[in-house]
């Protein structure tokens, strides 16, 4: 094979993934910006709600709004929570939510997309309560 045309491959293929590269940043400022409207518009006020409707139930939990993330933590025990946050490694970036929840001594942390393929600008408020309420029977049950 020619050298000349191991490097015009080569050169094809470096200006391919520089495109890409470009592309996906762009994604991800994208998916950051939705994440943060997101949190603000939907998704703290939800966790704040579905917080004060435990607390009716005799759960107490607080809401944590620590950067870029919401929390909801036990009371009784902070290292028990369910928190999102937005996962920009992936492609398309995706809100994933985590669980942690002790089990005797140990702590069992699991990790999963809020709502499957669905992008940030899609998620509602529906889709948090449904993943909040699924969630927090694993740190209810006893």
């Amino acid at each position: 094979m020619e050298i000349s045309g191991i490097r015009r491959r080569l050169r094809a293929a470096i200006d391919h993934a520089k495109v890409q590269a470009a592309e996906r940043r762009a994604r991800v400022d994208t998916a950051a910006r939705d994440y943060e409207e997101f949190l603000a518009q939907r998704a703290v006020p939800l966790f704040h709600q579905f917080a004060t409707a435990l607390g009716a139930e005799g759960h107490l939990f607080k809401v944590f709004t620590p950067a870029g993330s919401v929390r909801l933590a036990s009371e009784r025990s902070p290292d028990e929570f369910i928190e999102l946050f937005l996962d920009d490694s992936a492609d398309p970036p995706e809100v994933l939510g985590r669980t942690s929840r002790g089990r005797g001594r140990r702590m069992v942390t699991s990790e999963r997309p809020v709502r499957e393929h669905t992008p940030v600008v899609a998620l509602s408020e529906d889709d948090v309560l449904s993943f909040l309420t699924t969630e927090i029977l694993l740190l209810l049950e006893r």
